[in-house]
C-alpha cells in the first residue's frame, strides 16, 4: 500500500513494501529516481539485517547454516503503517516463520519518516525481543535522479564536508570486500565529479566521509543533502554498472558486504551491532532537499 506525507514544502510517498520511499517531490520536481527496470528497479530500499552481499547467499549462526537476500530481508516485506500526523508515518516489521527461517531471531524493527521544512527525518528503532544476543546492520539505499531538472548527467557532482579522508575499499571481481584499501583518484578538494564509468565495476563503497554528503551541479542551486548518523561508517555510490544510468545512490551503511570467498559467521561478520535482551538500538539519518 501507498502512503503519502506532506507539508507546505514537501510531498513524499512510502511504500508499505519494506518501508521504501517512492517519491520525493519539491516544488514539481521529483527528486528520487522511478524505479525503471532497464537500469534498477529499486527506488529507496531499507537495509535489515544486512548491508551488501553475503558470499554464495549465506551465513553461519550458532553452528547452523541460514541463507538470505542480498541487504537482507527487510526491502521485500510488507511492513505495518501507523500514520501519526500529515507529515510523519511509523512502519513496522516483527518476526514472522519465513522470517525467522533465515533469520533466528525474534525482534520489533521501526522506521519512523517525519518531514522538517525540505529535510526528511528517518529515524529507525530496533528492539531485541530474543532471549539471545542479536546482530544486525542497518543502511539505506536511495537513488536520486541525475539530472535532477537540469543538464546532463556530467554537470553533476557529488561534495564531501570538510575533514574529509575519502578513500575505497576494494572489491574483488565479484563485488566481495577485499582487505585492502583503494584511493579515489577522482576525488579533488573532496569533491567527486560524476561519470557513468566510475560505476563499471558495480559500487564505490567509501569511507573516511563527514557528514553531510551533497548531490549538486554546475547549472543551478538544485541539490539533495544525506546527512548520516556516525555509526553509518561506509556510504556506498553506485548505479547500475556499464550504463549511462539517470540517477545516482547515495547509501549510508553500518556494515559492508562479505569478505571474498569467506562466509560470515554472524557472530564475528564485520561491524556488525550487538544488542542484548530487551535492549533497543536507534539510530537517524536524513534526506534534505533544496
Amino acid at each position: 500500500m501507498l502512503y503519502t506525507i506532506s507539508n507546505d514544502k514537501l510531498t513524499v510517498e512510502i511504500s508499505s513494501l519494506g518501508a521504501e520511499l517512492q517519491s520525493i517531490k519539491y516544488q514539481n520536481v521529483e527528486y528520487l529516481w522511478q524505479g525503471d527496470k532497464t537500469f534498477w528497479g529499486g527506488r529507496a530500499y531499507n537495509l535489515f539485517p544486512i548491508c551488501g552481499r553475503l558470499t554464495d547467499g549465506k551465513y553461519n549462526y550458532a553452528g547452523k547454516e541460514y541463507e538470505m537476500n542480498l541487504h537482507g530481508f527487510l526491502r521485500k516485506r510488507e511492513t505495518e503503517a501507523t500514520v501519526i500526523a500529515d507529515d510523519e508515518i511509523d512502519f513496522k516489521l516483527v518476526k514472522t516463520d519465513e522470517i525467522y527461517s533465515m533469520y533466528p531471531f525474534d525482534f520489533e524493527y521501526h522506521i519512523r519518516y517525519k518531514l522538517i521544512d525540505t529535510k526528511i527525518e528517518m529515524n529507525i528503532t530496533v528492539l531485541n525481543k530474543d532471549d539471545k544476543v542479536m546482530y544486525f546492520a542497518l543502511g539505506g539505499h536511495p537513488g536520486f535522479n541525475v539530472p535532477l531538472e537540469n543538464g546532463n548527467f556530467s554537470d553533476y557532482y557529488l561534495e564531501f564536508e570538510n575533514g574529509s579522508n575519502p578513500y575505497a575499499l576494494c572489491l574483488s571481481d565479484t563485488c566481495y570486500t577485499t582487505n585492502d584499501i583503494c584511493e579515489i583518484k577522482q576525488v579533488v578538494n573532496n569533491t567527486l565529479p560524476l561519470t557513468h564509468d566510475l560505476f563499471d565495476r558495480d559500487a564505490i563503497i567509501v569511507a573516511g566521509l563527514k557528514s553531510p554528503i551533497k548531490l549538486k551541479n554546475k547549472l543551478d542551486s538544485r541539490e539533495v543533502i544525506v546527512d548520516i548518523a556516525d555509526e553509518m561508517k561506509y556510504v556506498g555510490l553506485w548505479h547500475a554498472p556499464k550504463t549511462e544510468a539517470p540517477y545516482v545512490c547515495i547509501e549510508p551503511w553500518t556494515s559492508v558486504p562479505a569478505y571474498d570467498g569467506v562466509i560470515d559467521d554472524l557472530e564475528t561478520k564485520r561491524d556488525m551491532f550487538k544488542l542484548g535482551k530487551n535492549e533497543k538500538y536507534n539510530l537517524e539519518w536524513s534526506i534534505t532537499v533544496k
